[in-house]
């Protein structure tokens, strides 16, 4: 997903050159599907590979090379956790610096850095302190964000507090109520990363304890036992009615514009607030030294308004017209840029084509055919691979707004808008009809929507 990847990948379909020269193969990719993705890909545009450490690049360096270079970035990562683990077993920082302590600065006899030392950090302790002592008292989480932004207290990023900030995950260990450093006792290897294949997106996954790296470390202590202890006694008691999932753990579902909505006065995001309604998130767990837009607003009532809208603009002729002229210009850039590579690949056919026919005049000459023999190959080689890539390649033919496409826009439009209405009509049907948990409601047409 690196955005140099993709520009030469989109570069490599319209012939803008024909070779990629690389220091090393792994300086392209480590993964092995990654690579054999971008060599097949390039393959079939006609580019070639070539690195300073193995050459050309065919097949087998990708199976060998790219074997090894996955398996060199696995033994890589094993050495650096190893190295982790000793940190942590000696009670040095094996990662960021948590809120409330900061890095000590020594140097060894040899004059190098010696990393991993900390030491408590007495302001940022003091709101530690301070939080543990509110939320214990019966404070929320979010008042006791609100607060701190209202004071100009700086959050652990440096920004603004967050109601998540301070309640995190109790399972997972996140959040400054739940980080055990705070009483003397730092714990590593609670949390894996992994990366999402098709998303190529780090998500974490909770170890099993038994995989847990506890050591104590009484100088980093900031919060008494008897503090904490009391903590822990009120989250315990925070559960969600109906169900036995803890109130941090539980996953509201996503709707039709869930992700998409922007607060117009702060620009945070608007998330669920209720059963029906969406508003700010950062007013509401930020406090009003973010945002001050308490307004909500229905999920049905933004739901129709957009859609509304949508159909209004979208179908409104002037705007028809204008998508018309930008759709056929752009698709005539993009078959402009194609035809570029083509001619590039003509021209070379005609280059090819001579110089074989110089060869064959050669050997009519008298040049004995063993000396032009594999010149002769190569070239009858290539010449087949040219004329392959031009039978697929578009020929130069602008194109032209076809009379029926405004129809076909307005049909296309006209099915994306009833087709995000669908969810809305699905569920008023269910509301209101006393067939629906029968299965018998509506018939075909309740089966189709849902």
């Amino acid at each position: 997903m690196r955005s140099g990847i993709q520009k030469l990948m989109r570069d490599a379909q319209v012939r803008q050159f024909t070779l990629v020269v690389s220091e090393a193969l792994d300086r392209l990719s480590r993964n092995q599907a990654d690579i054999a993705t971008i060599y097949q890909n390039l393959q079939f545009q006609g580019v070639a590979i070539e690195t300073i450490s193995e050459g050309q690049i065919s097949e087998m360096h990708i199976g060998l090379k790219g074997t090894m270079n996955a398996l060199f970035l696995k033994d890589l990562a094993n050495k650096t956790r190893r190295g982790l683990k000793g940190r942590a077993l000696a009670g040095k920082s094996a990662g960021g610096l948590t809120y409330g302590d900061k890095a000590v600065v020594k140097l060894s006899a040899e004059g190098e850095p010696i990393r991993g030392d900390r030491q408590v950090d007495p302001a940022q302790a003091k709101v530690v302190c301070r939080i543990f002592s509110d939320y214990a008292k019966g404070i929320s989480p979010k008042k006791i964000a609100e607060q701190l932004n209202l004071e100009g207290v700086p959050g652990p990023s440096g920004k603004h507090w967050g109601t998540s900030t301070i309640h995190g995950n109790r399972e997972r260990g996140t959040g400054i109520l739940n980080n055990e450093l705070y009483i003397g006792r730092q714990i590593w290897n609670r949390l894996q990363y992994v990366k999402d294949p098709q998303t190529s997106k780090r998500i974490s996954r909770l170890n099993p304890e038994s995989e847990w790296v506890i050591t104590e470390v009484p100088d980093l202590r900031i919060i008494e036992d008897q503090l904490w202890d009391s903590v822990r006694t009120r989250q315990g008691k925070q559960k969600v009615k109906n169900t036995d999932a803890e109130i941090w753990d539980r996953r509201r579902p996503k709707f039709l514009f869930s992700g998409l909505m922007q607060c117009g006065c702060c620009g945070a995001g608007f998330s669920k607030i209720s059963k029906d309604a969406f508003g700010c998130s950062a007013a509401r767990n930020k406090g009003p030294a973010v945002c001050t837009n308490m307004r909500a607003i229905k999920r049905e009532d933004l739901d129709a308004r957009v859609l509304t809208a949508l159909e209004q603009n979208l179908m409104d002729p002037e705007a028809v017209a204008i998508f018309c002229e930008e759709y056929a210009a752009e698709r005539n850039r993009l078959q402009a840029e194609a035809h570029a590579g083509r001619g590039e690949l003509e021209k070379e056919l005609r280059q090819v084509t001579g110089d074989h026919e110089k060869l064959v005049n050669a050997i009519i000459a008298g040049v004995p055919a063993e000396h032009v023999k594999d010149r002769m190959i190569a070239l009858d080689a290539r010449r087949r691979e040219i004329g392959s890539m031009l039978a697929t390649a578009p020929a130069a033919d602008p194109l032209r707004i076809h009379p029926s496409m405004a129809h076909t826009y307005r049909d296309r439009v006209g099915a994306l808008i009833r087709g995000c209405r669908m969810p809305t009509e699905w569920r008023r049907r269910r509301k209101h009809c006393a067939h629906w948990s029968s299965g018998s409601c509506c018939g075909p047409t309740r089966r189709a929507t849902v």
